[in-house]
């Protein structure tokens, strides 16, 4: 957990690309300041000229003037103030504009495994809900810790030259009001912290159950769910009490204070007034109310401060997870010598191979394979016995713990990550569609390709005919979420393959969720696709893999069997009964 003064630094950072902006707003704070500072002395002057026993010799005319002043002063604050804001809009939303940037842009670069143990509901109330929480304490911070520590600074100095005596009493109380606002402030950041986690935990339970809301109902789960939202909700309810209650504390205890201050001042001017105590300085009726009016606007600032600061603890909590996320350590990046790939010729090796999501839990051990151009490879074996990790080892989503995996002789961890994809073409049993049309959602690895390459694709992935049905056709918007069965996802995102034709191919339950007529005629086609092409198919379904050149069976990350189908059923081993299983009446 970041600290406040780390959190600090790196906001200070940030501001420095907008020096010049900080320069403008601190000016056009100065101006806003002494226009308000300069008010209460132009009233001052007025009330010692209303002398109501010379009613004969008032000069109106000169307070008339007065009004003139005040009035002109009164417009170049307002002007001031509003130019300051707008200054202050820009540079904060910049600021929060260059954050989330850089948030997403090291999400982008962050490894697997980072996604893989956070939730996604929590990433991305840390890219939104912190990030606004951050924006406002930012703004509140520009807009009025300026000018309210230009206000105290003047607002001393002045009644300092007015009358030191009362202007002592005014800074001996003032440590109170700082004291008191310190002690609060210095308590709220760990419960804002809190609240906060609290908010991204829920996210992430809405978001999961919102993605999953078929399968919620159809075991009848509203129920548990509701319950569980309630009991994360009861918390953020009481973390976010608490914080608001002690960070609201601030406000009248500071204000208690300032109220002492007034009174002070009040009573002390107008004793000195009472009993026409003499003074080294010149006091009056009008200075008594320039005074008064500067006490006012001297404890002003320390309520507003004591407001922006609550803000700033929770900005602070919320920057805090968002530099954490910014700061997590991106993937390994690619060597400066690392090969470039062009096209693979499809040699693949695994050699001694180790590797495990985490330490204390082990999966592959001492894997070897050696593939050669062209064949097909095969994958099975029950749940969570490392097929789709070694998949992950392949894209090199994953690096190995231990051991190579080579590439036509090149380690793949000396070959740059986006060469080495490039030559693999992958469908998953999950499908990924981006918000955006048809034509985008296949031209996705190949954007330049062009219409007849595209309608050549989706004819070959047997898309073509469900497109045309479309109201747009190849131009009709689709998202994640659309009205697209899973089986028409599943065919677009074949076709980005067969508009690819990459050297390698990486099938894994690729057409699970295509009905069997639509099935057949798609094996037709990989199995025209994957002439000359290493393969690797990763099947339940056993039957989708009778012609494979080498199956692989695999159980707690080793291989116990390999060979082809017939040798396989031969051996009467894990195959066979896996195999003869699918077909038992």
């Amino acid at each position: 957990m970041k600290s406040n003064k780390s959190v600090l630094k790196r906001i200070m950072k940030q501001l420095k690309r907008y020096k010049l902006w900080l320069v403008l707003t601190l000016f056009f704070a100065v101006l806003t300041v002494a226009g308000t500072l300069v008010v209460p002395i132009l009233f001052g002057q007025i009330i010692n000229l209303l002398d109501l026993t010379k009613v004969d010799i008032i000069d109106f005319q000169q307070i008339f003037l007065l009004f003139i002043i005040i009035g002109v002063t009164v417009g170049v604050t307002c002007l001031t103030q509003w130019l300051m804001n707008i200054i202050n809009n820009h540079i904060t939303y910049n600021v929060v504009k260059d954050v989330r940037e850089e948030a997403f842009a090291n999400l982008q670069r962050l490894p697997l495994k980072y996604i893989d143990s956070h939730s996604y509901g929590d990433i991305i109330s840390r890219n939104i809900a912190d990030v606004d929480a951050f924006a406002d304490g930012l703004l509140m911070g520009f807009t009025q810790l300026f000018t309210g520590v230009l206000t105290i600074i003047g607002t001393m100095v002045i009644m300092l030259v007015l009358n030191w005596i009362v202007a002592l009493i005014i800074l001996v109380l003032t440590p109170l009001s700082l004291f008191v606002a310190k002690f609060i402030a210095s308590r709220t950041y760990h419960l804002f912290k809190n609240t906060s986690e609290i908010r991204g935990e829920q996210t992430a339970f809405i978001d999961e159950m919102i993605g999953n809301l078929k399968v919620v109902k159809a075991f009848n789960h509203e129920r548990e769910n509701v319950e569980k939202f309630d009991e994360i909700n009861d918390r953020l309810t009481k973390a976010s009490l608490k914080s608001i209650f002690y960070s609201s504390l601030t406000n009248p205890c500071t204000r208690f204070v300032n109220a002492v201050v007034y009174a002070s001042v009040a009573l002390s001017g107008g004793l000195i007034l009472v009993f026409n105590v003499s003074l080294p300085l010149l006091f009056n009726v009008g200075v008594l109310v320039i005074l008064l009016s500067y006490a006012n606007q001297y404890t002003k600032p320390f309520n507003e401060i004591s407001g922006v600061v609550t803000e700033l603890q929770n900005a602070f909590a919320c920057a805090g997870r968002i530099y954490e996320l910014i700061d997590e350590k991106p993937q390994i990046p690619d060597a400066e010598d690392a090969v470039v790939m062009r096209d693979a010729c499809g040699n693949v090796e695994f050699d001694k191979v180790y590797f495990s999501y985490s330490a204390d839990k082990k999966l592959i051990e001492n894997f070897n394979l050696k593939v050669k151009t062209g064949q097909r490879i095969a994958i099975v074996g029950p749940t969570g016995c490392g097929k789709t990790t070694l998949i992950n080892l392949l894209m090199r989503f994953y690096d190995t713990d231990e051991g190579t995996i080579k590439v036509d002789g090149n380690d793949v961890k000396n070959v740059t990550r986006r060469s080495l994809r490039t030559n693999y073409g992958m469908v998953l049993q999950d499908t990924w569609l981006k918000s955006g049309t048809i034509r985008e959602n296949i031209t996705i690895g190949k954007p330049d390709a062009t219409e007849e390459e595209i309608v050549k694709a989706a004819k070959s992935a047997h898309a073509h005919n469900f497109i045309m049905q479309l109201t747009d056709g190849y131009d009709t918007q689709i998202s994640e979420d659309g009205a697209l069965s899973q089986g028409q996802k599943q065919l677009l995102c074949i076709a980005r393959i067969m508009l690819c034709l990459p050297p390698m191919l990486i099938l894994d339950e690729a057409t699970s969720s295509i009905d069997t007529r639509t099935e057949m005629k798609i094996q037709q086609a990989f199995a025209s696709l994957m002439n000359g092409r290493t393969s690797f198919i990763v099947a339940h379904r056993l039957s989708t893999i009778k012609s494979a050149d080498l199956i692989l069976v695999m159980d707690n990350g080793k291989i116990i069997e390999q060979g082809t189908h017939k040798q396989l059923l031969e051996m009467k081993g894990f195959y066979s009964k896996l195999y003869n299983s699918q077909f038992a009446v």
